[in-house]
Formats: structure tokens, C-alpha cells, sequence
């Protein structure tokens, strides 16, 4: 059994990230009621540290600081010192990165941030190397010293900034949208747009899968080649890149440079989630094969990597593993030497580096490469004289072989929490690759998530958990969680048939309309009213990696309001809309989730009504191709949904489309109903 010098109170906690400052020097507490009353009665400052398992700048400021005994007697003789998951309490996050925005410009994680015992803000700042850490800690304890009231004026001043900050008004002008405010919208992002390498321009490259969808669906409906060029240009070179696992599937974070090759290395499942939806979607589009793949192979990975026992999926795998001296180095796991390589592939080495660019202009760092793809493969053939189908079986044989001998590295830390809202976002990806590629695999992990989530997250009174650990429920779920898996059930419906998740988006809905609605913006809160108050209730609008919780919302109560004929659903989605309409025409890249919607109001919506014992089977003919403007609902019996009523019949299987309820005449053949449906926009 190992002995430690130090344990704090964080021993007691779940959170991995948590768990891994246990044993620090610095006396962490966890955020709740019992610390945040001693801060009080002490009347110390606060000094909130926030961060998540796979944060790599975490680690480094972890081990130069807050293992270093020195500055850890400073924090804890002068502070109550507090350290946050941010991916657990994504409410506490929000407030804080807010206010160091407001006070340096720019934030990141870790977060550091130092409150009044109250709780409202002061002093922030992301990483800082130790002298630097140390130096700025004693010229705050010095000024709450000696000049108390100007850190108490200042204080008041930030927090209203942060309360001020992401206010949302009710726009009560006259609604209008239209494909020429749309276009501007798409013109005005295409400066930012890298058309050559794909993603945004210049460095960090984000994989942003909410903006390639709307992207990919604007380019279909407005009929724009060169848009719909750029999105396979972004698709394709980040499947080709190092930014891909190229041996064992699955994307990381982002890329550090401008070309897709060097991630920063941790992988998330959210990120994973979203692009399995992203890339089947193109699919969908293009054909592709190479999406297909992605899609099998980041399945394979999540399934592999971060599935539990349960159906559902932990939260990510770290940037670090321990290198060969035992030391936490980021990527090790995932480099390559050249020595390696030639051992393990033989004969199949000089091929295999042509692949995958094994180059020196390519060489990453400490004599090692790390794979990624830039010739074609028609290069490949020619260069070598090899056919399409042994080049094919060879790199699967690659990837296999790697993939065992990379078995003997010392392995990434695994966050193993299990988050409400990332589980429904790659439950949706599930839904997405069965609807596209029929194969059953997909829909049994969708069905196995959605039970646990229904099963073990939903509590009786009809709120949800946002976090799940060692068989154990924790934490009341965000308006996040609430939304993502209202989303995700609504596709669950749409492939399955069985309402038993429509039904259960809409109470959930409902729950959403009792506890985290707004009457004057018509919004929601991040926060639940049952949930401490903290200095602020925020309103999420601005879409980031993961859209916004109030554009999903309103994306829910669109659909929501056609599946149930509900006007005040339908009515709440436009005014959430409208309500940030002018920043999202403004910046596109931070709104792509709401130019889905805006897109639903351009041209015709349609409901598309399968109904008869073959609906099944004809919602799988259906769904081959891609048609952004509808939603589906459908029944093999007689249902009472209101676009079903009376649709019926025992003796056949028919397509109604409609628009808000009215039906062009019945179909029984599929290619029929896609003669009645026009996706583009005139």
C-alpha cells in the first residue's frame, strides 16, 4: 500500500481530476456549502483552481506548485483553497473564466481565480510558472491586508461585470429571416475559413463539428460547391492528420499547428461523439469512403477505450503517459521512433513511412514521429505499384499490429466519471451512424446509453444527474444535460419509432420549463432553481466545441413543437431565436447551432409521417438520403400523436409529407416521397 506525505480533503471525492490533487501539500477542499461557510467564518480569501483529468497545463502547474511544500504553506496559511472539475461543475466554471475574461482579456485552464469569502471575484489567472505563481499570491494577501476596501470596491465591480456579461433582453422587433441575411452570415465567415487545410485559419485548429453541420447543410440546401468543397476539405485532411488516431481511431482535442499533424493529445468524448454525427451526415452527402470509416473506427476506439460496463461511456483519456524514465510526458503513448517502426513492420516499412509521412520535415520531438497522411492514395499505387486492395489490407494490418505493440506503452489516465450530457451526445452519435449505415451494432450501444441514462440518471421527481461514479449518482444535472438528451431522444424516436423516448424529451421539456426558464428573456439557465445560488444565474447563448444549452433548446422546441402540435413550444423556439439573431449574424462560427434553426425557417419544413407494418423498413429507405428540413415520426400501429392521427391502415404502408400538419397526397413508394420533398433553397 502506498504511503503518502500529504492527504487533503479531497480523498473523499470522485472526481479523477480531483483525486489526482488528493495528495497534494495544498489543503484542497471541494466546492460546496461546508467550504464555502468556512471561507466565511474565517474570513480568508478564496483561491478556486479549476481544471479537468486531461488538462496537460493542469499537471504542469500541479507538479511545479502545488506539490512544492513551499508554496503550498503560503496557499494554505493565507487562503481556503478550492479545486474544481470543470467538466462536474461546468455552473461553478462559467462565473469564473467569465471574470478572468473581464480582467486579462483571454482565459484557459487551468483556471485560477481568488475570491472575496463571498465568493465574487478578484484576482485571475491561467497557468503561471511558480516564482511567478508565488510572487502574484503574496501581492494579493499583502493588498487584502492592507488596503482591504480598494480589493472590496474592485470586487463589486467585476461581479457586476460578470452579472452584466451574456445578458439576454427579449427582442420584441418584428421577426424576419431570410437567404440573403443567411449568405451574409456564410460571406462574413468565409474570412475566417482556411480553404486550403480545411478548419479555421492559422493556429490551434479545433475540430468544431456544429459548424461543418450547419456548414455541410448550408452548402446542400443553397446548392454552394465551394462551400460544400471546404467542408471535405476540413473532413478530409482532419481524417487524414495526426489530429486522427491513426492506429487505434478517435480524434484529440485539437491541433496545436496549422496543418492538422500535431494534437494536443487528450481525447474527449464529446468531441468523438459530435464527429461520428458529423462525419455519417457527410457520408450521407458524399459517399465517401473514407468518412465510413471514421465513423467505424472512432465507434471501435470509444467502444474500446472509454466504454463501461453499464453501456455508457467515461469522459476522456489524458495528453500524458509515463515515458520510458517513468515520467508523465504528453503524446508518448502516441509517438513513433523510426527504430520501432522498422521492427515491427519489416519488409512493410518503406511503405508505411510513404503513408504515413514519416519524414524528418515531419519529425515531432525527441527523435520521434507521429502519423499522419498527405499523399493520396492513386500516389501511393503509382510510387509503388500496389493495388487499391492489397494497399487497403495492408494498412489495416498496420493498424492492427501497432495498435498491439502500442498495448505495452504505459497508458493515457482514463477519466472514468460518466457525464449526462457527453453520453447523450455520443448516444446521438450512435443514432446517427445506425440511421445512415444500418447496421444494428449502432443502434444496440444507442438503445444500451439511452436506458442508462433513462434508467440510472432520471430521478423520480423528473430531474436528472449530470454525473455518475463508482455506481453512484451525483450532482444535479445543468440545463446542458437536460437539453442534449432531449436532442438525443428525439433521434432516437426518429429511428426506432417507439415514443416512449418522444415522450420522454417532452416531460423532460416540461421539467426544463419549471425549473430553469426565464419569463422575461423567454431563455433558460444554465442553472436549475433547485441548485445553490451562486453570484449569478447564467443564460448560455454562444455556440462553442459543444453548442450552446439554450440553441439546442430551441432547436428541442421547434421539433417539439410540430411532434405535439404545441404553439407555445413552437413560438419560445423563434423568440429564442430572434433573441440572438444579431450576434449570430454577426459571428457565425460562435452561433452555428442557431443557423440550424434559422435554416428551418428558410424555405418549407417538412413532417414526413411513415405509417403502416413496413414503416420500419421504409424508414431505413428514407433515411438514405440527406434531408435536413424534416423531421420524421411514424408507427407500424394506430398512434395518437397529433401529425399520425387517423393515418393508419392495416392493409398498407404510407408516406404523408407535410408542412404544419397539411399533407400532400399519400405515397406508398419511397422515391415517391422524395419527389414530393425540395431540400434546396430558391
Amino acid at each position: 500500500m502506498t504511503r503518502h506525505k500529504y492527504t487533503n480533503n479531497l480523498i473523499n471525492e470522485t472526481s479523477p481530476y480531483l483525486l489526482q490533487h488528493a495528495h497534494n501539500p495544498v489543503n484542497w477542499y471541494a466546492w460546496n456549502d461546508e467550504t464555502l461557510a468556512l471561507a466565511k467564518k474565517e474570513k480568508k480569501l478564496i483561491l478556486i483552481s479549476i481544471g479537468y483529468a486531461a488538462c496537460h497545463w493542469c499537471h504542469v502547474m500541479e507538479h511545479e506548485s502545488f506539490e512544492d511544500s513551499t508554496v503550498a504553506n503560503i496557499m494554505n496559511q493565507n487562503f481556503i483553497n478550492i479545486k474544481v472539475d470543470r467538466e462536474e461543475r461546468p455552473d461553478v466554471d462559467q462565473i469564473y473564466i467569465n471574470a478572468v475574461q473581464l480582467m486579462t482579456g483571454s482565459a484557459g485552464w487551468p483556471l485560477n481565480c481568488i475570491a472575496l469569502p463571498d465568493g465574487r471575484p478578484v484576482w485571475g489567472a491561467t497557468y503561471l510558472p511558480k516564482e511567478n505563481w508565488k510572487s502574484a499570491l503574496q501581492q494579493i494577501i499583502k493588498l487584502y491586508k492592507e488596503n482591504p476596501e480598494k480589493i472590496e470596491e474592485y470586487a463589486t465591480q467585476l461581479t457586476a461585470g460578470v452579472q452584466e456579461s451574456g445578458l439576454v433582453t427579449l427582442n420584441t422587433s418584428e421577426k424576419k429571416y431570410s437567404v440573403i441575411e443567411l449568405d451574409t452570415v456564410v460571406e462574413n465567415w468565409k474570412k475566417y475559413m482556411d480553404t486550403d487545410l480545411g478548419g479555421s485559419a492559422g493556429a490551434p485548429k479545433f475540430p468544431m463539428p456544429n459548424n461543418y453541420q450547419f456548414l455541410l447543410r448550408y452548402a446542400v440546401q443553397h446548392n454552394d460547391k465551394q462551400m460544400l468543397d471546404y467542408v471535405n476539405t476540413t473532413l478530409t485532411n482532419m481524417a487524414y492528420g495526426g489530429l486522427y488516431d491513426q492506429v487505434g481511431g478517435g480524434f484529440s482535442r485539437y491541433s496545436v499547428d496549422a496543418k492538422w499533424h500535431i494534437p494536443h493529445f487528450e481525447k474527449m468524448l464529446y468531441d468523438n461523439g459530435q464527429l461520428v454525427s458529423l462525419y455519417a451526415n457527410a457520408y450521407l452527402v458524399t459517399k465517401n469512403p473514407l468518412y465510413k470509416q471514421i465513423v467505424y473506427e472512432t465507434t471501435a476506439f470509444v467502444e474500446r477505450e472509454l466504454m463501461d460496463k453499464t453501456g455508457a461511456f467515461y469522459s476522456s483519456l489524458d495528453a500524458d503517459s509515463k515515458d520510458e524514465k517513468g515520467e508523465l510526458e504528453e503524446g508518448v503513448f502516441y509517438v513513433w521512433k523510426i527504430e520501432e517502426l522498422k521492427s515491427i513492420l519489416k519488409n512493410d516499412f518503406d511503405l508505411f513511412a510513404e503513408y504515413y509521412n514519416i519524414k524528418d520535415a515531419y519529425k515531432w520531438e525527441n527523435e520521434t514521429y507521429h502519423l499522419n497522411r498527405i499523399a493520396t492514395d492513386d500516389k501511393i499505387f503509382e510510387n509503388f505499384q500496389i493495388s487499391k486492395e492489397d494497399l487497403s489490407k495492408k494498412a489495416a494490418t498496420w493498424k492492427e499490429t501497432l495498435l498491439k505493440a502500442r498495448e505495452q506503452k504505459d497508458r493515457p489516465r482514463l477519466d472514468d466519471k460518466i457525464l449526462t450530457s457527453w453520453n447523450a451526445l455520443m448516444l446521438k452519435g450512435y443514432v446517427d451512424a445506425y440511421s445512415v449505415f444500418d447496421d444494428g451494432h449502432f443502434l444496440e450501444k444507442a438503445l444500451k446509453t439511452a436506458n442508462f441514462i433513462n434508467k440510472v440518471q432520471h430521478k423520480e421527481d423528473g430531474s436528472l444527474y449530470r454525473n455518475y461514479k463508482d455506481g453512484k449518482s451525483s450532482i444535479n444535472a445543468y440545463l446542458i444535460d437536460y437539453a442534449t438528451t432531449i436532442d438525443a431522444f428525439i433521434n432516437l424516436y426518429e429511428v426506432t419509432l417507439d415514443e416512449k423516448w418522444l415522450h420522454n424529451a417532452k416531460k423532460m421539456t416540461d421539467y426544463c420549463f419549471d425549473h430553469f426558464y426565464d419569463d422575461k428573456s423567454q431563455m433558460f439557465y444554465f442553472t436549475s432553481d433547485n441548485d445553490p445560488q451562486l453570484i449569478t444565474r447564467k443564460i448560455e447563448t454562444d455556440d462553442n466545441v459543444i453548442p450552446s444549452s439554450n440553441s439546442i433548446m430551441a432547436n428541442n422546441l421547434f421539433k417539439l413543437g410540430h411532434y405535439f402540435a404545441n404553439p407555445t413550444y413552437a413560438k419560445n423556439a423563434d423568440q429564442m431565436l430572434h433573441n440572438v439573431k444579431d450576434k449570430a449574424v454577426q459571428y457565425g462560427g460562435g452561433f452555428s447551432n442557431w443557423l440550424l434553426l434559422y435554416s428551418n425557417y428558410l424555405g418549407k419544413f417538412y413532417e414526413v409521417a411513415i405509417v403502416g407494418k413496413d414503416a420500419k423498413e421504409k424508414l431505413k429507405e428514407f433515411n438514405q438520403k440527406y434531408i435536413p428540413n424534416k423531421l420524421i415520426v411514424g408507427s407500424t400501429t394506430d398512434s395518437k400523436l397529433p401529425l399520425l392521427e387517423y393515418k393508419y391502415s392495416e392493409n398498407e404502408t404510407t408516406f404523408y409529407v407535410c408542412i404544419d400538419g397539411t399533407c400532400q397526397l399519400p405515397v406508398n413508394e419511397t422515391e415517391k416521397a422524395f419527389e414530393q420533398i425540395k431540400v434546396q433553397i430558391e
